[in-house]
């Protein structure tokens, strides 16, 4: 695994010093300890850690570290012993990049877009249904690029719950399950008029936010009616480039957002831009239908309005928005973290547009990709 290592202690034990191929680094004994990948500490089906890492002692040492292999052979002041593999320790340790410099501004596996570059992802309905490493390219390319166009969807009200069903329970939510997406008469929501509507991200009025947005075409015979998207990670690392006290005011400030109707209010907050622990986008958030700014002090409202107009300029840029219109039987799954989606305004005079919409949540859709991936990967080594 490696050229040259070695491990040092502290003078009172409390620290862990590695040298790994010339690089530093430091670990905690008390951390160690409550991370010991051994049955006694872990549990080896889940991970639950099985002893109360609060009891420890807080000047709790280690009394020897000695390298073996790709691992290090540890012994604590508490009398515990345990081999600790490298590779964990390492994967565990992110010192040398707590924060994020220009070219990690998002999480590893995400591809930035922009209307030139973006290369929408592919996927076969049936064949994501019927094969597990089919689902997983599928779950990749959402990964990746935000977004999937699925083909070969049934054209049946509730046609895209097969495969929704694949990778995680539908989200119901005041409107139900599965949804039209129609011009109708007393509209409830923008969404079921004919109108353009703005690149926004949905319910940012919920807790949590659903993750992911399944629209599912079933005709679209109107003139008009294209979706736009605009990939929000790329939008928010251009404001940063362009404008960085715009940037930094939409990590910031944190309005509001609601929905009210009849039997339903809603209301959340958060950033525009919202950042990880590693100071990386982790979400964007627009909705100019449901925002609600609180009335901050003038000269902090200014700032607010014109980094918000920025963003705004940006996300609406033809340089960063692609237009796609779903042909029956396509499907289009977003990101709702990163993905800003609108669409043109339509005249139902040229014909039906009718489109069904779902939401599945972000842990169920990550937790599916990564278990898939893991046991494609097991299979292969066991070939």
């Amino acid at each position: 695994m490696t050229t040259s290592a070695k491990a040092t202690l502290s003078a009172d034990g409390q620290r862990l010093l590695l040298d790994i191929d010339a690089q530093p680094r430091e670990f905690a004994a008390l951390w160690l300890r409550e991370r010991a990948p051994d049955a006694e500490t872990l549990d080896p089906l889940t991970g639950q850690r099985l002893i109360e890492a609060a009891e420890l002692p807080l000047d709790l040492a280690l009394e020897r570290a000695e390298l073996v292999d790709d691992a290090l052979a540890l012994r604590f002041s508490d009398g515990h012993h345990v081999h600790f593999p490298l590779d964990a320790l390492l994967g565990d340790s992110r010192q040398g990049s707590d924060r994020a410099s220009a070219d990690d501004l998002v999480a590893p596996g995400r591809l930035l877009w922009d209307a030139q570059r973006a290369k929408p992802h592919h996927a076969d309905f049936a064949a994501a249904i019927d094969d597990d490493a089919a689902l997983l390219e599928m779950l990749e390319g959402l990964h990746r690029n935000g977004f999937v166009v699925v083909s070969g969807v049934p054209t049946e009200e509730d046609g895209m719950q097969a495969l929704m069903e694949r990778v995680g329970p539908l989200r119901r939510t005041n409107w139900g399950g599965i949804a039209d997406v129609k011009s109708v008469a007393n509209a409830y929501d923008l969404t079921m008029t004919q109108r353009g509507l703005e690149p926004h991200t949905d319910n940012p009025y919920r807790d949590p936010i659903p993750g992911y947005i399944w629209l599912h075409c079933l005709t679209n015979a109107a003139d008009g009616g294209d979706s736009t998207l605009a990939d929000g990670y790329r939008a928010a690392q251009l404001l940063r480039e362009r404008d960085p006290a715009a940037f930094d005011c939409l990590t910031r400030v944190s309005p509001g957002f609601r929905y009210r109707d009849a039997t339903t209010w809603l209301e959340s907050e958060g950033p525009l831009i919202e950042l990880d622990s590693q100071g990386r986008i982790f979400r964007v958030r627009y909705s100019n239908r449901t925002e609600r700014v609180e009335a901050l002090p003038a000269e902090e409202l200014a700032r607010y309005y014109a980094a918000r107009q920025a963003f705004y300029q940006l996300i609406t840029s033809d340089e960063l928005t692609l237009n796609l219109k779903l042909d029956p039987g396509q499907m289009l799954i977003m990101d709702n973290y990163r993905l800003l989606h609108g669409r043109r305004a339509f005249e139902l005079a040229g014909g039906v547009r009718h489109l069904r919409q779902g939401y599945v949540d972000r842990d169920s859709t990550a937790s599916r990709r990564l278990v898939l991936r893991q046991q494609l990967a097991s299979a292969e080594e066991a070939a």
